[in-house]
């Protein structure tokens, strides 16, 4: 039977806590002289720890506290490449309709759950989720994706932009939030997750997704204000939709901001990084001991600007080294990351590799497994379960 990892030495960095009342001071990184696994397969005789009554052990990793391996979690874990997904697609096609029903969306959720046992269990849902709240129409195409069917590039339209009460729009997220707590206890940290402002500002601008940002760029750069204002009422809408989630059991929020790696350095400074901390600061007023999670794809060339915004994880891309990543973040942020998700489709032991590595250059303080994007449609699933399998058998 073949063994699932190789010894490892880790080399010895510094990573502070993720919360912020830690911020000052925190553990340093422990030389590691190896990481200690099972053989694929073959149960694990000292189990690590996958929670506590308190405290998920995907919690304790981003605070910075000492865990016996990396939680891993996957973007997209729950969706196309499941045969159990496929089946309920049949029966429900529309996406919305899976998305905004609660017992789909706990239904969904739990698919992963019950098969892989990730460390983090994410609400099945879409960023774009709040925006019917907010009197903005919007629908999501097979084959097309997001349509916003009248896109906002004026002062008036903006002006018809409201802001987001989830307790009136969205009841069954808090109701499918409080229904996965109470089925994954803390065995796994149930995770929720916002759009960014620019983000969310992008799809509505453009009309839905875009290749080339023309009219977000235009609008930013002919009519900055217009543009500041939409901002602004999406910062405070996801604000109120962060506070929503973990009020009603969401353990950790992720904020996706995909589209601001489109913005110049200078841009994102101007246009992304200041409603991201808005968004933060804010949050950690009424919810201090929240993670919050950033991930924004291609974002290399911004990646010493994302600590600034407050998070407490930065989750990287596969196309920055980890090793490097780490270096350039920071000692104050924790990690999460970064496989490519092409891997995924190489040979287990190829997967096993790559999940080895990233430990590895990530250390064994403040890291979370994941992918650097989604899982792909079409990915083994099988491929899927090894990982998992390789990664949970890992010993610091």
């Amino acid at each position: 039977m073949a063994t699932a990892c190789p010894p490892l030495s880790l080399p010895s960095t510094s990573l502070l806590r993720g919360g912020r009342s830690a911020r000052a001071a925190g553990p340093r990184r422990r030389q590691l002289s190896a990481v200690r696994c099972s053989a694929v397969g073959e149960a694990v005789a000292e189990e690590a720890s996958v929670g506590t009554a308190e405290e998920p052990l995907l919690v304790s990793a981003i605070r910075g506290k000492k865990v016996e391996r990396p939680p891993v979690w996957l973007m997209r874990q729950a969706g196309r490449y499941m045969k159990s997904y496929q089946l309920l697609c049949e029966r429900y096609p529309k996406f919305r309709e899976r998305s905004e029903n609660v017992d789909l969306v706990v239904e969904i959720s739990l698919q992963p759950w019950k098969v892989f046992k990730p460390d983090g269990v994410i609400l099945f849902s879409d960023i774009l989720t709040p925006l019917p709240g907010m009197n903005i129409p919007f629908d999501i195409v097979k084959g097309k994706g997001p349509v916003i069917y009248d896109p906002l590039r004026t002062a008036a339209a903006v002006n018809e932009v409201r802001e987001f009460v989830p307790e009136e729009w969205v009841p069954y997220v808090g109701q499918a939030l409080n229904l996965l707590r109470e089925e994954v206890k803390n065995e796994a940290a149930v995770l929720g997750f916002v759009g960014a402002p620019f983000t969310l500002a992008s799809y509505c601008v453009e009309g839905g997704s875009s290749k080339n940002f023309t009219m977000i760029k235009k609008l930013a750069f002919s009519e900055p204000m217009i543009l500041h204002s939409l901002l602004q009422k999406f910062t405070t809408s996801m604000t109120n939709y962060i506070r929503y989630q973990a009020d009603n059991g969401a353990q950790a929020v992720q904020i996706f901001d995909s589209w601001a790696t489109e913005l110049s350095p200078a841009d994102f400074e101007e246009f992304s990084l200041p409603y991201l901390k808005q968004i933060v600061d804010s949050v950690k007023e009424t919810h201090p001991n929240l993670p919050l999670i950033l991930y924004a794809s291609g974002s290399g060339g911004l990646l010493e600007r994302l600590p600034l915004t407050g998070v407490d994880v930065v989750s990287l891309d596969w196309t920055v080294d980890m090793a490097e990543g780490r270096k350039r973040l920071g000692s104050n942020v924790a990690v999460q990351g970064n496989v490519d998700p092409g891997v995924l489709f190489g040979s287990k032991e190829f997967i096993s590799k790559r999940i080895f590595d990233t430990v590895q250059k990530a250390g064994n303080v403040g890291h979370v497994l994941n992918l650097g994007h989604g899982i792909k449609v079409g990915t083994p699933e099988e491929n899927v379960a090894h990982f998992f399998e390789v990664a949970k058998g890992i010993r610091y």
